[in-house]
């Protein structure tokens, strides 16, 4: 499989690499086949984060006795040095390793103070100097603290979003981490789950030599998907950019990820990742999927909707998450009634 250099880390990884959030949602013993699996086909870079609850434990039961033919990150959100060197200790611990080829702040909102003793920023130096990690980075989905990591010269690499739905102004970051040779880790590549070709998605990522997307996979059906694209030597053609172009017209303007982050700070429980696009999901997937008895129960929790505000505070794409679940509610409400489920 091809590989990619990640920007001034000198690493080489592979094209497709493993984002490591999704098998989360599956048990052990699958995780351990999924990703040893992509291993045995050659997928040598893994991203993980101690916020993904068994993320890193799965990975370091699959991962055993394999260290040396994989790279590593994993993440911390911590935002002081003596709290995020307590969860490098963890992440170690369960990744079963000494060491990460890298470790990232973890959704940063803004730089953190590199003068500060007590910061972020020095755990991720004190880390590198005691051999815990080789390089360090960070993760964030605002444009302007991605760019201004780089900029500082401070990171070796930085995470973020991007897919063929990305703007003119979030494109642009790819050529100010080629200019500061900083490696770049596209997030976010299937946009959630939202874009409807994977093939693509892929496609749309051969065009940039320094850009390395971790696709989120849980299973082993899509996992096979970009490895044939791989083989194939799938490129950007005309069918694929109608494709592109498809999505981008019906995805245009501000839609939920899915990325979860406002899910914990929920005082109804709503499972807000989900109800937040449902209208895009009704329409770019089976619908019977997202209409039985069960789903009904969970798009009803909109209903408990405190309008507390906490869900826009944590959203990293400043989305007025209240009104987009008012929205899917009585899309999602409007839908089942036309199918006569309710």
């Amino acid at each position: 499989m091809k590989r990619k250099q990640l920007g001034r880390t000198g690493l080489m990884v592979t094209e497709n690499s493993f984002g490591a959030l999704p098998i989360q949602r599956i048990s052990t013993q699958e995780a351990v086949d999924l990703v040893r699996y992509a291993c045995d086909q050659g997928i040598n870079f893994f991203d993980t984060a101690r916020a993904y609850t068994d993320s890193e434990e799965k990975l370091g039961l699959a991962l055993e006795g394999r260290r040396a033919q994989v790279i590593l990150a994993t993440k911390t959100m911590a935002r002081n040095k003596q709290e995020a060197l307590s969860q490098l200790k963890t992440s170690l611990a369960l990744l079963k390793t000494e060491y990460v080829d890298l470790w990232q702040l973890h959704c940063v909102p803004e730089l953190p103070d590199p003068q500060d003793p007590e910061g972020a920023y020095q755990a991720l130096l004190d880390a590198r100097r005691q051999g815990k990690t080789r390089f360090i980075g960070l993760t964030t989905h605002r444009l302007d603290v991605a760019a201004a990591a780089v900029k500082s010269g401070l990171y070796d690499t930085v995470q973020f979003p991007l897919c063929y739905l990305a703007s003119k102004q979030d494109l642009a970051l790819i050529d100010l981490c080629r200019q500061h040779n900083v490696g770049l880790i596209a997030m976010k590549g299937m946009s959630g789950g939202l874009i409807s070709s994977p093939k693509a998605a892929y496609a749309f990522f051969t065009q940039y030599e320094n850009v390395v997307p971790i696709w989120g996979v849980q299973r082993k059906s899509e996992l096979e998907d970009f490895l044939s694209y791989a083989k194939e030597g799938v490129v950007l053609d005309d069918t694929l950019r109608a494709a592109i172009q498809k999505d981008q017209a019906e995805l245009k303007g501000g839609f939920c990820r899915g990325c979860g982050y406002c899910m914990a700070t929920c005082p109804a429980k709503i499972p807000i990742s989900d109800a937040a696009r449902m209208t895009l999901m009704l329409g770019r997937a089976p619908w019977q999927r997202f209409t039985t008895l069960a789903w009904r129960e969970k798009m009803d929790t909109i209903q408990n909707c405190l309008h507390c505000g906490t869900c826009s505070a944590h959203c990293p794409y400043q989305l007025d998450t209240p009104r987009l679940l008012e929205e899917n509610y009585a899309f999602y409400q409007q839908f089942c009634r036309e199918k006569g489920l309710v």
